[in-house]
C-alpha cells in the first residue's frame, strides 16, 4: 500500500498494492498495522453499504462528538468523486476540502478521520460505496453540510440541476450555519 499526500494531510488516500494476472487480480483493502504503523489509530466498528446511480450526491455527513466517526471508503464498482471538508475549529484548514476520484478501477481508497464532513457525487452510471467506520450511526448526533456551500467553493463534477439529493441533504445547512462542536488538537 501507498499513502497519497493530500492538501489536507489527515486526509489519506490509499493506493494498494494489486496483484494481477489472467485470473483476475488481489489487494489488501486494509491492514490494522499498516494504517497504525503511519498514525492512524482507527478502530473499525460498522460497515456500510451503498448503490447509487449517475449524478446521486450523498452528503456531506458528520456525526457530532461525542459520535464522531472516521471513515475508510472505497468504490468496489463505478466511479465517484468524493470529498471531505475539515470541521475542526481552530484547524489551520477548517473549512477547507479534499477531493478525489475513487473507482473500482483505480481501487483508491479514502480515510477521512473524526472533525470531517463527508460526501460523494457519482460519476459512473451505477456505483457501489463501502464505508468502513470507527464509530456507530447514532442518528441524535447525524449532521449535514449543504453539497454546494459557495462558501465552501467544492468543485462537484455536476451542475446543481442535475444533482440527485436526498430531501434531507438537499436542506442541510451551509457551513456557518451548520452545528459543529469538533476543536482542532494539534
Amino acid at each position: 500500500m501507498q499513502l497519497l499526500p493530500q492538501t489536507i494531510p489527515e486526509v489519506i488516500v490509499i493506493k494498494p498494492t494489486v496483484h494481477g494476472d489472467a485470473r483476475g487480480f488481489f489487494f489488501e483493502s486494509y491492514r490494522r498495522d499498516f494504517f497504525t504503523a503511519r498514525g492512524i489509530h482507527a478502530d473499525f466498528v460498522q460497515d456500510n453499504m451503498s448503490s447509487s446511480t449517475r449524478g446521486v450526491v450523498r452528503g456531506l455527513h458528520y456525526q457530532l462528538d461525542p459520535h464522531a466517526q472516521g471513515k475508510l471508503v472505497r468504490v468496489v464498482r463505478g466511479e465517484v468523486f468524493d470529498v471531505a471538508v475539515d470541521l475542526r475549529r481552530g484547524a489551520p484548514t477548517f473549512g477547507q476540502w479534499v477531493g478525489c476520484l475513487l473507482s473500482a478501477e483505480n481501487k483508491h481508497s479514502m480515510y477521512v478521520p473524526p472533525g470531517f464532513a463527508h460526501g460523494f457525487c457519482v460519476v459512473s452510471d451505477h456505483a457501489e460505496f463501502h464505508y468502513k467506520c470507527s464509530g456507530y450511526y447514532t442518528p441524535g448526533h447525524e449532521r449535514s453540510l449543504l453539497w454546494n456551500d459557495p462558501a465552501l467553493g467544492i468543485a462537484w463534477p455536476i451542475a446543481a440541476d442535475q444533482a440527485c439529493l436526498s430531501a434531507k441533504d438537499a436542506q442541510a445547512p451551509c457551513l456557518a450555519g451548520a452545528e459543529i462542536n469538533y476543536v482542532y488538537a494539534p
